[in-house]
């Protein structure tokens, strides 16, 4: 399967001067459909989630190429997902025609403390004949920290405070802070306010699925798949009874 992430990655990688190696990554080979090892791929239990909303991300350098990047998952399920490599010079044309388009209405999702007050909402107020376009910084927290102020064409945007009710559930990665949230986690509250609930569980069950699987490759363990994580995502698919 070939989305917006994948050619992102692949792109970044044909012009990269050395193979790039994760940290502490195994050098088996990786399924190029969900980035793990053969071994522990995940790709037959992809979900499947309709919505209608679209996800812009925009990636540091090279967090496309981090086999625990979860905007992967999003751009997944989510159909409208496109990504794009983040500079502090420079924009991709496609970007600025993405964000005037006249059928997306741009969010910019990013805690409210780090701008102007008048530029803040809470919530996704439907605006006839356009649909919620989320613009996520998809990086380190100083990587985003450095997007958001540092790109002057999402300046005009509003931004979208996310008020989380719980404590993130990510385990791939470590944080400072425990209101930080993965992408995939931020866009799941995101498709929630927008009223995509089954879209953003599956994304959520989704992401519990992909981390257990990745967990399991990395301490060289076989994958349960009666797991409570499978399981969880075996609900949210529609019966074929």
């Amino acid at each position: 399967m070939s989305h917006a992430v994948s050619q992102l990655r692949a792109a970044r990688l044909a012009r990269a001067i050395r193979p790039f190696q994760a940290r502490g990554g195994s050098r088996q080979p990786r399924c190029a459909g969900c980035r793990l090892l053969t071994s522990h791929c995940l790709c037959a239990l992809r979900p499947t989630a309709p919505s209608e909303v679209g996800v812009c991300l925009l990636m540091a350098d090279t967090e496309a190429l981090k086999p625990s990047n979860t905007g992967w998952l999003i751009a997944d399920l989510v159909v409208d997902t496109f990504a794009f490599g983040w500079a502090r010079t420079s924009v991709e044309p496609g970007l600025l025609a993405l964000l005037a388009d006249p059928q997306w209405q741009p969010f910019v999702v990013f805690p409210g403390e780090y701008t102007a007050p008048e530029r803040v909402v809470t919530a996704v107020a439907p605006v006839p004949g356009r649909r919620p376009l989320f613009i996520l910084l998809d990086g380190t927290w100083s990587e985003a920290r450095k997007m958001f102020g540092k790109s002057p064409y999402l300046a005009h945007l509003p931004v979208l405070s996310l008020q989380p009710d719980r404590a993130s559930a990510y385990k791939l990665r470590r944080s400072r802070r425990n209101d930080h949230f993965c992408t995939s986690e931020v866009a799941a509250m995101c498709l929630a306010l927008a009223g995509e609930e089954h879209a953003a569980q599956a994304l959520d069950a989704w992401l519990d699925v992909f981390s257990y699987h990745y967990l399991q490759a990395k301490n060289q363990q076989k994958i349960d798949w009666d797991s409570p994580a499978h399981q969880r995502l075996r609900a949210l698919e529609p019966s074929t009874v």
